[in-house]
Formats: C-alpha cells, sequence, structure tokens
C-alpha cells in the first residue's frame, strides 16, 4: 500500500495578539515528527511518505507527493485539532482513500474527530495497532483493532480498549528517521542545544498530574524501550547538536536509567544529551545524575509548574517547592543546564505574578517557560474545570491563551504574562532561545 503520514502545520490562535494587539507571545516550536516516524519504522512491506507541513508547507502538493495514497494517517496535539480536521477532509475529497487521525487529542478526546470524512481514530500509542490496522485494510478483513474504533457515517463505532503492553513499543523495528531527512536542519530546539534529533526510551509516566494528556497514550502504564533499542536510535541520528529523550519521565524506572547511561558511554555516544526528569528523582538520587552527566547530559528539563505547594497538590503533582529547589541546586551543581516549566494560573493577581517572576530571577533555572494553565479535553483537570471554561475553540488551546475566566482584567493579564515571558527570556545564554513542547501559536 502506499501510505501517506501527515504532520500539520504551525497553527492555533492569540487573544492577546487578535484583542489587544500584543505580538510577542509565540511559543513556536519545530521538532521532527517522531510519532509519525515511529509508525513508519513498523510499516515495512509499505510505500511511506511523511508530510511534515512544519517543515514544509507545501509538502502535499501535487508535485512533490510520489504516489497517490491509499490510506492516510494524521496526527497533532489539541491547539492543531481544528487543522487536521481541515487537512482530513480536503484529503478525502481529494484521493477518497481512507483516512486515519490518531495522537494526544485523538487520545484524550477520540469523538471530536467522529466526522464522515475520517474512517479510523486510534486511541493513544499506536505503533502496533496502527499496522494491524493497516494489515486489516490490506487483506480486506474487518477492521476490528483494539485500541481503535472506526467511525460509520460519523458516529463512532465499537470500541474495545488497548491493554498496552512493551509488545506496543515494538522495539525490532526503528523509527524511519530517513523520511525527514531533507528537514534535518530545520528541527530546532535552540532553547537545549540547536537542531536537536529525537529518541523515545519510554512512553506514558509513573505520575498522574492532573493537566497531563499523556497517561491517556498508554491508559496509564509506564512502558519502557529496552535500552539496547534506545542506543541504536541515538548512533541512527547524526550531525545534530543535541538528543533529546522526549519521554514524559525519562527517569521512571532508576535501575533502567542507570543502565543505560553505562551502554552510552560503552557505545561511545558522545552526543549532549536533554531529558525531561522530575525533581524529586533528582533529589532521591544525586549519584544516578552525576553518572548520566558523565554520559552526556548537559539539558534536564523539569515541570516545577507552581511555586506554591497548595496548588501543586491542586495540579496533583505529588511535589513540593522545596523539592524544586533542591534539585535545582543540584543539577547546577553538576553543570546541568535546566529548562523549567511553569504554570500560570489565570486567577493570578498582580501579586501572584510579582511572586512568580522574584522566584525565577533567583531560581538559577537557564531557561524558565511560563505557560498558562490550560484544562486539555480528557484530562482530570479538565473534567474538575468543565464549568469555569469559557473558551471551547480548540484554536486557543496553545497554553498561551486563557480559556477560562481571568481575575485580572483579561488585558492586564496577558500584559503581565507577556512582561514575564520577556523577563524570562533575560535568563538565557545568548547561544540559546526560546522553545516550548507541545506548542504551537
Amino acid at each position: 500500500m502506499n501510505i501517506l503520514l501527515v504532520n500539520p502545520p504551525n497553527c492555533g490562535r492569540s487573544i492577546p495578539e487578535e484583542n489587544y494587539g500584543i505580538s510577542s507571545i509565540k511559543m513556536i516550536f519545530r521538532g521532527e515528527p517522531l510519532s509519525l516516524e515511529t509508525l513508519a519504522g513498523n510499516l515495512a512491506g509499505h510505500a511511506v511518505v511523511i508530510a511534515d507541513l512544519k517543515a514544509d508547507p507545501l509538502a502535499l502538493s501535487p508535485e512533490k507527493l510520489p504516489f497517490a495514497p491509499d490510506l492516510i494517517g494524521l496526527t497533532g496535539v489539541t491547539c492543531e485539532a481544528n487543522t487536521i480536521l481541515s487537512l482530513a477532509e480536503s484529503l478525502k475529497s481529494r484521493f477518497g482513500c481512507p483516512v486515519v487521525v490518531g495522537g494526544h487529542h485523538a487520545s484524550c478526546d477520540p469523538d471530536f474527530f467522529s466526522r464522515p470524512f475520517i474512517d479510523h481514530v486510534v486511541v493513544g500509542l499506536g505503533k502496533l495497532s496502527f499496522r494491524q490496522l493497516v494489515d486489516a485494510i490490506e487483506t480486506g478483513r474487518p477492521p476490528e483493532v483494539a485500541g481503535i474504533f472506526n467511525v460509520q457515517a460519523g458516529t463512532p463505532g465499537p470500541f474495545t480498549a488497548r491493554s498496552y503492553s512493551t509488545a506496543d513499543l515494538v522495539d525490532e523495528q526503528p523509527p524511519r528517521y530517513d523520511l525527514v531527512q531533507q528537514h534535518r536542519e530545520t528541527y530546532v530546539m535552540s532553547g537545549v542545544g540547536g537542531k536537536t534529533g529525537f529518541v523515545a526510551s519510554a512512553f506514558g509516566c509513573t505520575h498522574g498530574c492532573a493537566f497531563c494528556c499523556i497517561p491517556k497514550m498508554t491508559d496509564g502504564h509506564y512502558l519502557l524501550h529496552s535500552n539496547a533499542a534506545v542506543v541504536r536510535d541515538v548512533q541512527a541520528i547524526s550531525d545534530v547538536a543535541t538528543i533529546r529523550l522526549v519521554d514524559a519521565n525519562t527517569f521512571g524506572n532508576v535501575k533502567t536509567a542507570t543502565d543505560l547511561t553505562r551502554r552510552f558511554m560503552a557505545a561511545g555516544i558522545r552526543t549532549p544529551l536533554a531529558a525531561d526528569v522530575r525533581s524529586d528523582t533528582v533529589v532521591r538520587h544525586p549519584d544516578l545524575f552525576a553518572l548520566w552527566h558523565k554520559a552526556g547530559l548537559r539539558v534536564a528539563v523539569i515541570g516545577f509548574e507552581e511555586i506554591s505547594d497548595r496548588r501543586l497538590e491542586m495540579l496533583d503533582k505529588r511535589n513540593t517547592v522545596a523539592t524544586n529547589i533542591a534539585a535545582t541546586r543540584i543539577l547546577k551543581d553538576l553543570g546541568i543546564r535546566i529548562v523549567g516549566d511553569f504554570i500560570v494560573s489565570p486567577d493570578y493577581t498582580e501579586a501572584d505574578f510579582d511572586r512568580l517572576s522574584d522566584f525565577i530571577d533567583h531560581s538559577g533555572i537557564d531557561l524558565p517557560i511560563p505557560a498558562i494553565l490550560t484544562p486539555i479535553p480528557g484530562t482530570p483537570l479538565h473534567r474538575r474545570m468543565a464549568a469555569q471554561i469559557r473558551i471551547d475553540n480548540l484554536d486557543y488551546y496553545t497554553f498561551t491563551n486563557a480559556v477560562t475566566a481571568t481575575r485580572m482584567s483579561e488585558e492586564r493579564f496577558y500584559r503581565r504574562y507577556a512582561a514575564l515571558l520577556e523577563g524570562c527570556l533575560a535568563h538565557v545564554h545568548p547561544a540559546g532561545a526560546h522553545g516550548k513542547k507541545e506548542t504551537a501559536t
């Protein structure tokens, strides 16, 4: 079969810009479409093209597509959901073949994609289930696959939940990094070290923060790739400044993480590494991070989220401000740079902004990134805040818009937020710049 996989373009809308002319709140992140590279890796025997519209807006033009597809797959996060609908409808009309949608928003809110021009919705990790769907379609068998529901005339059909395991990782089949090699120069996370390659060492997370959509990808399971596969994938990416381990919690299993460092060193891997970590893991296991620094860890991405234990508890973070501060000191002493994610609640007052700004100024964090609290559909936070949500248009779910009412006047809130972002940029090393995971405006 000829299979076309599509990464949507940078999209999303900005209330501060549209309503108040504040154009400085931009967090556009262009990383490689690892989810599609991963799907393609398990499609041996089929012709696969990845159209990355973030890197090449004209990738779907007739001049650039090498074939008419027999199957189309699209993926995206919440602020891209409406764009995915538009793409799915136009591609269905253009080619008439089955259209499949997956990714973070499809996993959190699958009914959103129950439309007449969409045939199947992949809920959760899809490397194995998508291949099973492809096999069923190719052989003419009923496309009944656990973890995927079939859309029938715009209505979701019966759904069988998938019981995720390491089998779903299909470790023996590496990602098809070659399919986007022509765009390698454009995949940049300058806040963590310029041109960056992505490698997954795990899926899911050991925790369940109220605002996070990642547990939905594996139905709450934490699945580890084999360390041999991780080393293989790192070695497959050349000519990059940094390798980003894109897991939500790279060090969720300390024993496995320790073994991985030793494998990296034994393999002679020299590319600097960036990884997401929890601050409580750093505090409990400082020796692990000393070892990881020897293995090349140069940037730790930490979700500090809030500077109040009460607010952290409201977010189900299961962490404390004191632990966050202690972890910062440990990492700084080791020489590991810190990217710190913070959450700005729409109920912030002037005093709250002042406290957060002061905390960041004295934190020693190399790249602070404040995002606005956004209840993503399908998360516990969305269920709790459903009655407060006043903006349902998913184009605004970029983490730079308040979709619930602000306590301050809306314009004043956004001007304080813009000033906070500007102050955060002052912390960045001259070689760095602004970047934000899972955000596009």
